[in-house]
């Protein structure tokens, strides 16, 4: 099973926010999307400023993210 990184991305920067091994990428993509939502939450703070969490693979290949902000909320 392969090994996957979450990311909070914060401008240029990247936070490691952990990693797990998880059965597909589309497992680590549902992860991210509840990684953001948790964090839309704890730090609302970071909703408007482009924030986001992405998943990269082993080899540090970006695989998916998913902004903090949420599209067309009003």
């Amino acid at each position: 099973m392969p090994y996957f990184n979450f990311d909070l991305v914060i401008g240029a920067e990247f936070k490691c926010q952990g990693g797990m091994i998880l059965e597909n990428t589309e497992n680590a993509i549902d992860k991210a999307d509840s990684l953001a939502g948790e964090l839309r939450i704890v730090r609302p703070e970071l909703c408007s400023t482009g924030c986001a969490v992405r998943v990269t693979d082993g080899d540090s290949n970006e695989l998916y993210r998913t902004p903090l902000e949420l599209i067309g909320r009003r």
